[in-house]
């Protein structure tokens, strides 16, 4: 299994990354949804030196010209809420990507314990394809796991991306365990903990709430 932290290398990812966190720009939805999106396209465009391509002749207006083109068959799968704009700038550069959705959510027992549930999922067959499951925080990744598990109903993948904005170390830790070798872990940074309430610390807080509002 391979892991890419995108931190480890400066980049304009770092600006977006920045603003993202910062609790005064959080203030705008737009810039943080626009953000997202950004690290997306980013995040999309690191993927891409990973694919397959196959040399194909193009005709121009003056004579041909050759071009390596993706010869993968991606399918991008997202968590709702907080994953759409981070999807939407994954899907703006894997344009001819098929899509997946699954509806990953937090049922609290009490102010600390909860239970990860999925009640929807919505995808096409992943058999033989590469499989890019975005989710903006991978925090427990308890989330993660049961995302896979619902996807694997719609068939293997050959390839399997996973791609988060910001990631824990024991998130990172849960997902070498139960994800499979041919998994590709791509993350723009890596903090050290989680706190009481499983939320990555210093983290950004809720990505769903600060892209579309805070929920009942």
């Amino acid at each position: 299994m391979k892991i890419y932290n995108l931190s480890d290398n400066n980049s304009v990812l770092n600006t977006f990354l920045k603003e993202i966190r910062d609790v005064e720009i959080q203030k705008d939805s737009m810039r943080f949804r626009r953000n997202m999106e950004r690290i997306g396209e980013i995040m999309a465009y690191e993927i891409s030196k990973s694919l397959t391509y196959k040399e194909e002749i193009v005709k121009t207006p003056l004579g041909a010209a050759p071009t390596n083109v993706i010869q993968d068959k991606i399918v991008i799968a997202t968590v709702f809420r907080a994953g759409l704009p981070f999807h939407q700038g994954l899907l703006n550069y894997f344009d001819k990507a098929e899509n997946a959705f699954v509806s990953a959510y937090r049922k609290y027992k009490d102010a600390l314990k909860f239970d990860v549930l999925i009640d929807y999922i919505a995808s096409p067959s992943i058999e033989g394809k590469t499989l890019i499951i975005a989710d903006p925080m991978l925090a427990s990744g308890g989330s993660m796991e049961l995302t896979y598990k619902a996807l694997l109903q719609r068939g293997t993948p050959a390839q399997i991306h996973i791609v988060s904005v910001i990631a824990s170390k024991e998130g990172i830790k849960y997902v070498k365990k139960f994800f499979p070798a041919n998994t590709t872990i791509w993350i723009a940074a890596i903090d050290p903990e989680l706190n009481e309430h499983a939320y990555i610390v210093p983290g950004l807080g809720d990505a769903g709430d600060l892209a579309f509002g805070e929920k009942l």
